[in-house]
């Protein structure tokens, strides 16, 4: 196999591959790959896609300035949640989040933060579990008081549940 079918290496004479498999447009593999044909016509081996993936996430979550709908569709599956999982975490109706991933709206940065948190929280890269303490804030709303009530203590102002 010539090197244009075959790349493991970083070879500077070979064209990158454009890999659309993970449903992004702007993603291509200078190494890890091999071409070879198929009764189908030409065929692609990455090697450790899930690798490919996560490197691909951790680019979106930790480098990407502002996340499209495509790349906020990759990070949620690659979270394995659907939309209404996520929408719930959010705070937000699962349309909206379809509407985010078609890209017919952008998402609000505190939405954009938050994908990226749950994401690195997926890998467990953050201390403690994100996907944990937003849930309970989202029981806490359920069950709303109407007042908030504080008291000094020795350890300083603490607040207290109401009677």
């Amino acid at each position: 196999m010539s090197a244009k079918h075959m790349r493991y290496g970083n070879h500077a004479d070979c064209e990158p591959l454009h890999y659309t498999a993970c449903g992004l447009d702007d993603v291509y593999l200078l190494s890890g790959y091999e071409l070879h044909e198929t009764p189908y016509g030409n065929g692609v081996s990455v090697t450790d896609v899930d690798g490919l993936h996560r490197a691909i996430g951790l680019h979106l979550a930790r480098d990407k300035k502002v996340l499209n709908g495509k790349e906020i569709r990759f990070l949620r599956k690659q979270m394995d949640l659907t939309q209404a999982e996520l929408a719930e975490l959010l705070g937000v109706t699962s349309q909206t989040v379809a509407r985010w991933e078609k890209g017919e709206f952008e998402t609000q940065a505190p939405s954009e933060l938050m994908i990226r948190l749950l994401y690195l929280d997926c890998l467990k890269l953050l201390p403690e579990t994100v996907r944990q303490f937003i849930k309970s804030l989202v029981r806490k709303d359920e069950v709303q008081d109407t007042r908030q009530l504080f008291e000094e203590t020795a350890e300083g102002w603490q607040p207290r549940a109401a009677a």
